[in-house]
């Protein structure tokens, strides 16, 4: 198969197959052309020694993506939003690792918080996160250890399953259960 770096817009699941089913070297080297600078890019933060961070990042992210390809489903997430939720996931990695907290400046990428400048949005917005706070408090613990999972730390279901030692079943039941009741304590908190 012909992998071509101008062509418009790569087939990036193939690409992937490629990586994951042959260890394809020539894949992987258009996967790593494409993707690592936008890594780096997206890592730079506003601190001595970032670009070392940033090559670090594109290196560890490299490495699962060599690792993990195996694991990439195209029915649950394009390439670059698998590709990226690695990348967040080694970029929390990586500062646990350094154990140095991060001022969180608002014109980093990876700052999530959005500020609103409507006061009204924002009041409701943090009764919003509060009710969610005080409803996961109300979960039984096994469904906030799920929620946690898959919301939180970003994993599949599958992935959750995986770590958590149960049946997916199980995983997708505690998810809907919880949703449901943190939904109706929402409702009940208006």
């Amino acid at each position: 198969m012909n992998y071509r770096t101008d062509e418009a817009t790569p087939d990036w699941p193939t690409i992937m197959g490629r990586i994951a089913n042959s260890r394809d070297r020539g894949a992987f080297a258009i996967f790593f052309d494409y993707f690592a600078p936008k890594i780096k890019a997206y890592s730079h933060a506003k601190q001595p020694g970032a670009e070392l961070m940033a090559d670090e990042l594109v290196q560890d992210v490299m490495l699962r993506v060599w690792e993990k390809a195996h694991t990439y489903k195209v029915e649950l997430a394009s390439v670059s939003t698998w590709l990226f939720t690695l990348c967040r996931n080694c970029r929390i990695d990586q500062l646990r690792r350094t154990k140095k907290t991060v001022p969180l400046d608002s014109d980093d990428i990876w700052y999530e918080q959005e500020i609103s400048p409507d006061p009204f949005l924002s009041v409701q917005q943090q009764r919003i996160e509060k009710g969610i706070r005080d409803g996961m408090a109300q979960l039984p613990q096994e469904q906030i250890q799920v929620l946690t999972k898959v919301y939180i730390q970003g994993k599949t279901q599958q992935q959750a399953a995986q770590e958590l030692g149960l049946p997916l079943g199980t995983v997708k039941s505690r998810i809907r259960l919880s949703l449901k009741k943190l939904e109706q304590l929402l409702r009940s908190s208006k």
